[in-house]
């Protein structure tokens, strides 16, 4: 809503003003009325308006004298004047200061509607310009901060583009923060400059990766406390549960700007082993050894799995995982990295029982598990990865099992996943009721008809994604979706991350 103040000396105007015009429908909201222009000046002093009417003969002070005295503070008031004389050195004279029109009175509904209507649009066309310029400028800008934080421009060149761009460095030393959301990355950039909003030795801006990175500039006498109090803050005026916050070491600016990046980068990936913390420092350690204790319980990890696996003993195989893992997570010096490598040998065992027991290693399928196990950024999902990969290789053993009717709908969606599909369309095909269709599915396969089909789409993109350089919109199309907004959608859904960020780190 843009605001809009009235200025008339008689109190009937004003009044009527507010009555005649459907303010709400122009998107406009009157902020406030006055009955001569001095009381206008300092009200307008105290109260930010976008649109000014106002009567040109007043006491006290008249309506081209306010409008000359109030452009001293607010420059970019749209003004429209009402007179009820039809003289031309008023007219001439309020051209002069850049009114919108001049309209006499009695007051033409028509006519003041479609002027408000034209100021609106201009209001609205310079607002969109701002934010372009702003947004433009804003790429650029980190743009060349991402590219000094990899050393892909020299530290010269560099300090030659951030004195472009206004970007100043007062302290000597600085440190890297690097944020991270879970649940909602696409506006964590903005919550993060708000959060540090009093915070001018912050810089804030969006790595091409998703994360958000902020450079904090410290003195001297600035140190590990100062960098944990922005990280601190960061935490509790962001106040999200999903954020994580990686913090790198201090050094000289701007050479130790590259390494204190990575060092964030690298302290983030201990969210998967202490999920319940926020903040994660970078420590350089060697990786220690697995206890004994450690080691042989993850070499019966395997053995035990491919009992309960052959038991398809689904619920007892998702509780050993979730247990078993947070368990060896607790381990003392254990790393993501170990986790991870735990969690990966896991699946090579579960291929195994698939290769013994079926003489087939189903590659596809196989690449999936590890794919998500890979992609796990915190606990809940490296856990969650690998309930998913138990539960298929379940599902790959008992297949032989399904009715004749799910393997058609299984075979008919990987042939034609392009194209549109529906229970009702593949009832009708195979001569079932599309309700008992969409609950034996779900009874076979564990899964919804449309959870599955939308899972089966994605792995497809993913997999052009790596191998093929068409674009985002195309390969939406190819796999069945042609809102290519909801193609997004489900994508950043199913792998945490959009198809666009997703193709740049193949």
């Amino acid at each position: 809503m843009y605001k809009v103040f009235l200025v008339d000396d008689e109190p009937f105007i004003i009044d009527g003003l507010y009555d005649i015009m459907d303010w709400n429908s122009l998107g406009l909201e009157v902020v406030g009325n006055a009955l001569d222009g001095r009381e206008a000046l300092g009200a307008l002093r105290d109260i930010s308006a976008d649109v000014l009417l106002t009567d040109i003969s007043m006491p006290e002070m008249n309506g081209l004298e306010l409008i000359r005295k109030v452009r001293e503070f607010q420059p970019n008031l749209k003004v429209i004047v009402l007179s009820g004389f039809n003289e031309f050195n008023y007219l001439k004279e309020g051209m002069k200061l850049g009114i919108e029109n001049y309209l006499l009175k009695p007051i033409n509904v028509e006519e003041l509607e479609a002027t408000l209507a034209n100021v609106t649009e201009k209001l609205s066309r310079a607002e969109r310009e701002k934010r372009f310029d702003a947004f433009g400028t804003r790429i650029i800008r980190d743009n060349v901060l991402h590219r000094w934080l990899t050393e892909q421009i020299s530290q010269t060149e560099f300090a030659e583009r951030a004195g472009l761009m206004g970007l100043e460095f007062r302290h000597p030393q600085l440190a890297v923060l690097m944020l991270r959301s879970v649940r909602d990355g696409d506006t964590l950039t903005d919550r993060a400059e708000e959060a540090l909003r009093d915070e001018p030795e912050c810089i804030v801006f969006r790595d091409i990766d998703g994360d958000v990175a902020v450079i904090v500039q410290l003195t001297d006498k600035d140190g590990r406390d100062r960098l944990l109090q922005i990280a601190h803050k960061l935490e509790q005026r962001i106040g999200e549960e999903g954020l994580r916050i990686g913090s790198g070491s201090s050094g000289l600016l701007p050479q130790h700007g590259p390494a204190s990046r990575m060092e964030a980068k690298k302290a983030l990936e201990y969210a998967l082993v202490d999920p319940k913390s926020r903040i994660f420092e970078y420590k350089l350690q060697a990786a220690a050894s697995m206890p004994e204790t450690t080691s042989s319980a993850k070499a019966n990890l395997g053995r035990e799995y491919a009992r309960l696996i052959l038991s398809r003993d689904r619920e007892e195989l998702k509780r050993r995982i979730g247990e078993d893992l947070t368990l060896l997570s607790r381990t003392e010096g254990i790393t993501p990295e170990e986790l991870q490598n735990i969690a990966l040998g896991v699946c090579a065992d579960f291929r195994a029982v698939l290769r013994e027991f079926k003489h087939e290693e189903d590659g596809e399928p196989l690449l999936r598990m590890l794919d998500r196990i890979r992609a796990a950024s915190h606990m809940e999902e490296l856990i969650e990865a690998v309930r998913r990969a138990a539960e298929e290789t379940v599902g790959m053993l008992s297949r032989d099992t399904r009715s004749p009717v799910v393997q058609q709908i299984l075979g008919h969606i990987a042939d034609h996943y392009g194209e549109e599909l529906s229970l009702k369309m593949l009832g009708s095909q195979y001569h079932i009721h599309p309700v008992y269709l969409g609950q034996l599915f779900h009874k076979e396969t564990g899964e919804t008809f449309t959870d599955y089909l939308n899972k089966y789409r994605i792995e497809r993109a993913k997999e052009k994604l790596r191998t093929t350089s068409l674009k985002v919109q195309d390969i939406s199309r190819s796999v069945g979706y042609w809102e290519t907004g909801y193609f997004y959608k489900q994508f950043r859904k199913h792998v945490g991350i959009s198809p666009t960020e997703y193709k740049m780190l193949q």
